[in-house]
């Protein structure tokens, strides 16, 4: 068929704008995480095995490899230290997983495994701690938020005056160290004047050895007005040994906690409130940002975006410690709301 100078050039004009409009929108498909594959390994490596706070992230993670297609392998120590963790780095390696999700206990010891691994195509992904060497680190909430926000409740509570110590995790857990530096730095402001932080004690996300801190903390210090701990455990041990004391309701609680495990001790009023987020939603979003990089639509580079499934999409931005994302702003449970909640 013969066609006209003019209609030539319409049609033209028109295959043009069609080829720009499958650019473009495969150019936003690349940006957001295309097409996943399916039957990937990602294994997923809590700081231990027996913490609930962990034991409920790992699951979320299956959700979000189940509804991919891809299989989750949870692999540990008992301890919250970088030895325990470390077979569990050397199977993911040995086996060629795909991706490793990894919640740190110490930011420096893993990192020529974890370097090995990404050497090996394998995507790095940390989640709940951070470590020195990774590809992307999702982060529960903004840093410098949780660590203010908890001195914040806590100098509330307390009427901006008296001693109180802090029940910590491991000494060298980077979220735990990361939060605590900013609560020092919220201390500085001339509203604390009249709070003192008298030590920073370590339960290592332990039951018993946080019991034996908070027990130790009020014997040293028995003008202790109140008990900062940024660990499930910690709180939840602490809360234990203060509901069945004499400093049941004047040492005030405040801290990181779970619902399920606090829910009775909002109840009895041996604390008022406690803070967190979703962990589930957490090990939820790091499956999928694994799986993004393992699946090669995203290399976890800052401004990229990729979708989560049912958390919809999310954006890689600049940090200090390299590129992550944040789950979202930490929320305060209390008696009122606490019962919504089922993790």
């Amino acid at each position: 068929m013969l066609l006209t100078r003019g209609r030539r050039a319409r049609r033209v004009a028109v295959i043009a704008s069609c080829v720009a409009i499958v650019t473009v929108g495969t150019a936003l498909a690349a940006s957001t995480g295309g097409t996943l594959k399916k039957g990937q390994t990602v294994f997923f490596i809590p700081k231990d095995t027996l913490n609930p706070y962990e034991v409920i992230a790992d699951r979320g993670g299956k959700l979000a490899l189940t509804a991919i297609g891809d299989k989750q392998v949870v692999q540990s120590g008992t301890k919250d230290t970088a030895a325990a963790q470390l077979p569990a780095v050397q199977t993911a390696i040995q086996t060629g997983a795909s991706a490793i999700v990894i919640a740190g206990n110490d930011p420096a010891a893993l990192c020529p495994q974890l370097k090995q691994a990404m050497a090996k195509g394998i995507a790095v992904v940390t989640f709940d701690s951070d470590t020195n060497c990774r590809q992307l680190f999702i982060n529960q909430a903004d840093t410098e938020t949780i660590g203010r926000s908890q001195i914040q409740q806590l100098g509330k509570e307390m009427g901006y005056t008296g001693e109180f110590a802090i029940l910590s995790a491991a000494s060298t857990a980077s979220n735990q160290n990361a939060w605590i530096k900013y609560m020092k730095l919220e201390l500085k402001l001339p509203k604390y004047k009249n709070m003192k932080l008298v030590k920073i004690y370590y339960g290592n996300d332990d039951p018993a050895q946080s019991l034996q801190a908070t027990e130790s903390m009020l014997q040293a210090y028995p003008n202790l007005k109140g008990i900062e701990s940024p660990t499930t455990v910690g709180i939840s041990s602490a809360a234990q040994y203060l509901s069945n004391s004499k400093y049941k309701g004047k040492v005030v609680l405040q801290g990181l906690g779970l619902p399920s495990q606090m829910k009775k001790y909002l109840l009895n009023n041996t604390l008022k409130d406690f803070a967190l987020w979703n962990p589930e939603n957490l090990g939820y979003l790091a499956a999928y940002a694994a799986a993004s990089i393992a699946s090669g639509d995203i290399k976890g580079k800052v401004g990229e975006t990729f979708k989560a499934g049912k958390l919809g999409t999310y954006k890689i931005i600049k940090a200090a410690g390299g590129p992550q994302v944040v789950l979202g702003p930490p929320f305060l449970f209390n008696k009122k709301n606490v019962a919504k909640f089922k993790f």
